[in-house]
């Protein structure tokens, strides 16, 4: 019989103590002192419990929990002598089915992964989903995180421990992430879509009005449909665009949504888990036959990340009436307007049409967007949700340094002109002063010497410059000093420089009163509470301009990597993300009850 809350908040610690036995690798002490916290309001609040037993036990303790796990396909399961638990998780992977060849190459591995760290691998074989990784996802995730340093790598073992002991807790209650599961299916199912030259290659890329990315609108409005939403339509820049009526014609609306484009080679839950989220709420609501004293509208926005044309949040900036008229004389790659694009995809490609889009602000509620963290702090805190409290604003430079090419060989280190040595120094300024700078941010994510050689000093180099910081004032006193030093550089190297502003983006602090509801579904549901900013933009940043915003992060796997296919999260934390979004509702209903 599986184990309720009640039953283990109110059993005596000896008896509650063996309920939790099997979490944690011949580990009860991890169980017992986190009763110490009882009583527990969620399966949540007990697996958070354990993470802090175990985060403040201090190393040699987490080392020797690490250490009581079996390797993977290793001696014990050939022996037969794993517990109960690893046996069911390794048997559901295949790893008790590998071949001969598989289990030598896993052999070796562990050989390779024990010399370099001191301690076996540890995955959670079972997956975000539940259902088991499979052996060729082990194999490659075993090799890739053997390049890992080692307090990385210990900290990345004590994380899939907590997904195991999640998953065993979850066998014990007799709990399945049901809406979490059909979730993250359907993140899945939307991955099918990706662009020539990408699909091939197994990868996800879906650009501005491809072939894939319309494969995706046609998928999202079915979707929708199924779900019960009462209006779905694609709209004049390609906007998928459900509504789930309020109980009265005359009610205000909530907005919610976003983006289902992709960068190139990206991953299946950046944007996406915004729009299928509050889908799988307004499937709950239908499905209760329950109308709320506000309207529902998602937005599948077909445009953020400014992939296939210079058109970043071109799906929100048309709801905010900030869609640029010069847009559509852009060419992609190929040398196809976006004009001649939208008008391929059976789109007006009409000012009129795209300009009557924009959303009355006086109608709606507000904003709200759920998003995947796409950084590393929820996964190194083992939190799944955390509340945004802006925005960053950004800006964004294309510059290029301009010195002397001469003789590697024959030109003395004092008279040179180095372009690329000069940009270097630039560099370490702006990492220096960025982390002197709380939550402020800064990247040369491009550098390139032009026709470089190795035995030419470089007479050029190229780069670029994108500076973060929470708020207008703080990024322009970045902006401003790592301008300042880069002038101060280059004339005393005797380099001449120019820079292109080529974007600039003002902060978007979330609106207090939608803070405090994220705030309030978070702490209902029995997870610490964590207030982050976001160091990424998001379509949230033009309804910004319009009306109050507040959004909610989720965390990711594998460091929280995002534009990347690492990019991942669990179906359990795909739940608890869809029961804060119909918290948030509840509470939205109460305060507009007639």
């Amino acid at each position: 019989m599986p184990i309720t809350l009640d039953q283990l908040n109110q059993a005596p610690l000896a008896e509650a103590t063996q309920m939790l036995d099997g979490l944690y690798e011949h580990s009860p002490w991890i169980a017992e002192q986190a009763l110490a916290q009882r009583p527990f309001a969620s399966l949540a609040a007990l697996k958070h419990a354990m993470v802090t037993v175990l985060a403040q036990a201090g190393v040699d303790a987490q080392l020797a929990l690490i250490r009581a796990h079996p390797e993977l396909a290793g001696k014990a399961m050939v022996s037969q002598s794993l517990t109960a638990e690893s046996t069911h998780e390794q048997t559901k992977a295949g790893l008790t089915n590998c071949t001969p060849e598989e289990f030598a190459h896993i052999q070796r591995l562990n050989t390779n992964y024990n010399a370099k760290f001191g301690f076996p691998f540890i995955l959670a074989v079972r997956g975000p989903r539940g259902t088991g990784l499979a052996k060729r996802e082990i194999i490659a995730t075993f090799e890739r995180r053997l390049g890992n340093p080692v307090d990385f790598e210990r900290a990345e073992c004590l994380r899939n421990i907590h997904r195991i002991a999640e998953i065993r807790l979850n066998d014990k209650f007799g709990f399945e992430p049901v809406v979490g599961n059909e979730v993250w299916d359907w993140h899945e199912d939307l991955a099918r879509h990706s662009d020539p030259g990408f699909a091939e290659q197994g990868q996800l890329t879906v650009t501005y009005l491809t072939d894939a990315h319309r494969a995706c609108a046609t998928d999202l409005v079915a979707r929708m449909r199924e779900c019960g939403f009462d209006e779905v339509n694609i709209d004049a820049v390609g906007n998928v665009v459900g509504r789930y009526f309020g109980a009265t014609p005359q009610t205000p609306v909530l907005l919610t949504g976003s983006h289902y484009d992709t960068v190139r080679n990206g991953g299946k839950y950046d944007g996406r888990l915004g729009i299928f989220v509050p889908m799988a709420c307004v499937k709950q609501l239908h499905a209760a036959r329950r109308r709320l004293p506000f309207a529902i509208e998602v937005v599948g926005f077909a445009e953020e990340e400014g992939q296939r044309y210079k058109a970043t949040f071109l799906g929100s900036g048309a709801l905010t009436g900030h869609f640029n008229p010069a847009w559509l004389d852009q060419q992609d790659a190929e040398g196809m307007t976006m004009r001649a694009a939208m008008q391929h995809a059976g789109l007006p490609a009409a000012l009129d049409a795209i300009g009557a889009l924009q959303r009355d602000p006086s109608r709606y509620l507000g904003f709200v967007e759920v998003h995947i963290e796409q950084g590393p702090v929820l996964n190194e805190m083992d939190l799944p949700l955390g509340v945004v409290t802006s925005i960053n604003a950004s800006v964004r430079y294309l510059c290029e340094a301009i010195g002397m090419a001469s003789h590697a060989g024959t030109t003395p280190m004092d008279r040179r002109r180095d372009a690329a040595s000069a940009v270097a120094e630039i560099a370490l300024y702006a990492e220096q002063r960025a982390g002197a700078d709380g939550d402020s941010v800064a990247t040369i994510g491009m550098l390139q010497v032009p026709g470089g050689s190795i035995n030419v000093v470089p007479g050029r180099c190229l780069f670029s410059l994108d500076l973060r910081a929470p708020s207008d004032a703080q990024r322009d006193a970045l902006e401003r000093d790592i301008l300042a030093q880069l002038r101060a550089i280059c004339e005393r190297r005797g380099i001449a420089i120019s820079t292109e502003e080529t974007m600039r983006a003002a902060a978007a602090p979330s609106a207090p009163a939608w803070q405090s509801r994220w705030e309030r579904a978070v702490k209902a549901l029995g997870v610490p509470l964590h207030r982050m900013p976001s160091g990424a933009g998001h379509d949230a940043m033009k309804l910004h301009e319009v009306m109050p915003q507040a959004m909610l992060f989720v965390r990711g796997l594998n460091s929280g990597i995002s534009h990347n296919p690492l990019e991942s999260t669990t179906s359990d934390d795909m739940e608890l993300c869809v029961n804060a979004f119909s918290h948030l509702l509840d509470q939205l209903a109460t305060e507009h009850q007639p």
